[in-house]
């Protein structure tokens, strides 16, 4: 497909990748539907977007409410005349060891269910229905040619001191294959991105200490950029033969 052909939503839009991938997508034309829980920058990208060939429409979206989630396919739907893409780019950190124990007192702290919930709601839970009210949409319109890009992780190969998010990242890529074969009859491809150490504001939050060790064990020495991972985006958003696959760009890291 050509990106000018794109009636598209992205998650996680109002900073960082979602915000870059909006951007490009407008620049070449295309109807993006962009949703955050982040108003303030939902509306510093709708201000940055304008002129752009394509358009870009905005509204707050939190993915982990599935009511929130049905509310903003309808809208984008609306909004741009039609839909037939999702770039599935919301995600959070809630970092910590499943167990871990005080060098100095032996006390013992444990992961909480606050950390693991919040992490697995919006990365995996709002992303999967997402997915499904999107596909839905698409169905119940008849509309194909369809391409679904979700964000998966290098991180889903496992990763010290983040089972929640190794876990809704694993999941993203496994499903993926899944929705291939699900998707396929309808004229939707499905496609996966992994990035590795991205310079976002999610990435700019981490441990210093640990964000330090990660890039120096980058092979092509140095943090990747936004710009990287749109290129991957773009590919699977253009390749019609490419399907149910995801693709590391991580610079060689392994973590």
């Amino acid at each position: 497909m050509k990106l000018s052909d794109f009636k598209i939503i992205i998650t996680g839009a109002a900073q960082g990748m979602g915000a870059h991938f909006a951007t490009r997508l407008a620049e070449a034309g295309a109807q993006v539907a962009a949703g955050d829980v982040k108003e303030d920058g939902l509306a510093a990208l709708a201000e940055a977007t304008k002129g752009l060939p394509g358009k870009v429409h905005t509204r707050r979206l939190d993915v982990s409410s599935e009511e929130d989630v049905g509310a903003f396919v309808e809208w984008a739907h609306g909004a741009m005349g039609g839909l037939n893409g999702l770039v599935n780019n919301a995600g959070i950190l809630r970092d910590g060891l499943l167990v871990k124990k005080d060098r100095t007192t032996g006390a013992i702290t444990k992961l909480t269910k606050e950390q693991w919930d919040a992490v697995i709601g919006v990365n995996l839970t709002g992303a999967t229905f997402m997915v499904r009210d999107v596909v839905a949409k698409m169905v119940a319109t008849e509309t194909r040619p369809g391409v679904i890009v979700n964000m998966s992780s290098v991180a889903r190969h496992g990763n010290r001191g983040q089972s929640n998010y190794s876990a809704a990242k694993a999941a993203l890529a496994a499903n993926t294959t899944t929705w291939m074969r699900e998707f396929g009859q309808f004229g939707i491809r499905v496609g996966a991105v992994a990035p590795g150490m991205i310079e976002t504001p999610m990435t700019q939050g981490m441990n210093q200490k640990a964000r330090d060790a990660l890039v120096a064990n980058i092979p092509v020495g140095r943090i990747g950029l936004p710009e990287d991972i749109w290129v991957a985006v773009k590919f699977v958003l253009e390749c019609d033969y490419f399907n149910g696959r995801t693709i590391d760009v991580d610079g060689g890291l392994a973590m």
